[in-house]
């Protein structure tokens, strides 16, 4: 028996746009970014597949591509779990900041360094700085010690795995096909985990915006194969216009 596991990412941001570091900062999609949500479902609607549960981030920019996704899908009201193990890469204290200024500023290597090793970490926020999450009433509940104040992407997929070992697979072996509307980092981990990808290989992995990923899964939770939906040279594009991002 094999298992059908759905990923998206959100569609583009305003902050994507603006080419600034997002992280946990709550912002929304762009009209391009609706477009691409709308073009999700229609995508996913073409190769007959239809999930019975959704997972997403607390962040509103996963949560709008999800609902704009289902919408156009013409699927209704589904199951609903969100989790912040699902949020963007914490970017410290570069968070909202020009991502060409920054490389500019601080030299392209060490932001390069900070992008994209596995794991170096930027500066931290302060804990009285305003950006820092515990000022933020979505995460009023979490655990103090849980809240971070930067990550690499090792943390990303330490505070992730959780998550898929007891929210999803029970999903995927219940018999359910999930969708998982989620960040860039957030899913890099995932499929850092799925694809056994070494700590090498997966800083050069870019996932495009609103393109879902199949993944088939045995019994075992394993890949029997996955693919993007959707043109195969339009996914490379995108995924290539990703890594060309000045950060």
């Amino acid at each position: 028996m094999s298992h059908t596991l759905i990923l998206l990412r959100h569609g583009q941001s305003t902050w994507n746009l603006e080419n600034r570091f997002t992280g946990w900062t709550d912002v929304g999609l762009t009209a391009e970014g609706e477009q691409e949500a709308r073009a999700a479902g229609t995508m996913i609607v073409e190769t007959e597949l239809e999930p019975d549960v959704l997972h997403t981030s607390v962040l509103k920019r996963a949560i709008e591509t999800a609902d704009l996704t289902i919408a156009e899908a013409g699927w209704g009201d589904m199951p609903t779990k969100r989790s912040w193990r699902l949020n963007e890469r914490h970017y410290g204290a570069l968070q909202g900041l020009d991502k060409k200024e920054t490389a500019e500023k601080l030299g392209s290597e060490q932001v390069l360094a900070w992008r994209r090793s596995y794991d170096v970490s930027p500066p931290p926020l302060e804990l009285d700085d305003e950006r820092h999450p515990s000022h933020d009433d979505l995460y009023a509940d979490m655990d103090p010690k849980d809240i971070p104040a930067t990550e690499c992407l090792a943390d990303v997929v330490d505070r992730m795995l959780p998550f898929w070992f007891e929210v999803i697979v029970p999903d995927l072996k219940a018999g359910l096909t999930p969708l998982v509307v989620a960040h860039g980092n957030s899913l890099r981990a995932l499929v850092k985990h799925l694809d056994e990808v070494s700590e090498e290989d997966i800083v050069a992995l870019n996932i495009p915006t609103g393109v879902p990923l199949v993944y088939e899964l045995g019994d075992d939770m394993s890949p029997i194969s996955s693919r993007y939906l959707g043109d195969e040279e339009a996914a490379k594009a995108a995924a290539e216009a990703v890594a060309k991002q000045a950060g």
